[in-house]
């Protein structure tokens, strides 16, 4: 009997050895070892992520989040994978492991980087802040959060900018989430919604596309600064973070995102394709 005993403890510690070995790898050793790594994206921002209509396959996604992506691909000696998904859908694929990494426009707030491991920054060359857009001739209606109180106001699922509304503004607002920013810009004007949050510069940029007579920013503004966007992979995989920081460190030095930027919002304009 002391015999069987301790051929089953023998077996329970190698197998403890072996599920520790397996626990303590890490998803770069996958990554290089697998020779790929799988980015999530919202393709629907341009000019960070969006559609190339011309093209097929992975070669459709462009922008300067996707440019950005290829980059790391590359500086890691592996194949980039593209996976797109809704933006509401993306903090879940990281989380969960579905996906190496996504790279999104994200900005960073304390709930991401409680359940992501968040990068340094980069696109650090935007400073407008977080508002909101009204319809035209309302902007001095709204100076103040309170101003908002019992007003329909749009965001974006999952977004810095939905966060912003549920913390900042009147608790009697009604928020309606939306996973396309092009769709609460449409519900705005079309006066199902009173406000969208925005970045104001995507905001200015989206008053270009929409025209000043159709929207414009509210004069008040969110209370929030920002040093730029993030990307984010799966909590705990602190080695995979450090290996794209320092490429991060490369491309700000460089400064290759703006360049990526600037290519990207000539071919959405282009294409005929709102940027924001």
């Amino acid at each position: 009997m002391k015999k069987v005993i301790s051929v089953i403890l023998v077996l329970v510690l190698s197998l403890g050895i072996a599920v520790s070995a397996f626990a303590e790898g890490s998803k770069l050793d996958d990554i290089l070892a697998l020779g790929q790594i799988t980015f999530a994206t919202s393709p629907d921002f341009a000019p960070l992520e969006f559609i190339n209509p011309n093209e097929e396959g992975d070669a459709q996604y462009v922008g300067s989040d996707i440019e950005l992506a290829k980059y790391i691909a590359e500086k890691l000696g592996v194949t980039l994978v593209i996976k797109p998904m809704d933006f509401g859908a993306l903090q879940a694929a990281v989380t969960q492991g579905q996906v190496d990494m996504a790279i999104s426009g994200f900005a960073w707030t304390e709930e991401r980087a409680e359940n992501m491991e968040l990068s340094a920054y980069f696109n650090m060359d935007d400073e407008g802040g977080q508002g909101l857009l009204v319809r035209a001739g309302e902007a001095e209606n709204y100076a103040a959060a309170e101003d908002f109180a019992g007003k329909t106001i749009a965001a974006q699922i999952a977004s810095l900018q939905y966060n912003l509304v549920s913390s900042q503004l009147p608790e009697d607002i009604s928020l309606k989430p939306f996973s396309n920013i092009n769709e609460s810009v449409l519900a705005l004007i079309n006066g199902r919604v009173d406000a969208v949050a925005v970045d104001t510069t995507n905001g200015e940029l989206i008053i270009n596309s929409n025209g000043s007579d159709k929207i414009e920013l509210a004069s008040f503004k969110f209370d929030y600064s920002s040093e730029g966007n993030v990307l984010a992979v799966t909590k705990g995989e602190t080695a995979l973070i450090e290996a794209i920081n320092e490429i991060l460190a490369e491309v700000n030095e460089l400064g290759l995102y703006k360049v990526w930027k600037d290519d990207a919002e000539a071919l959405a304009k282009s294409l005929g394709i709102e940027t924001y």
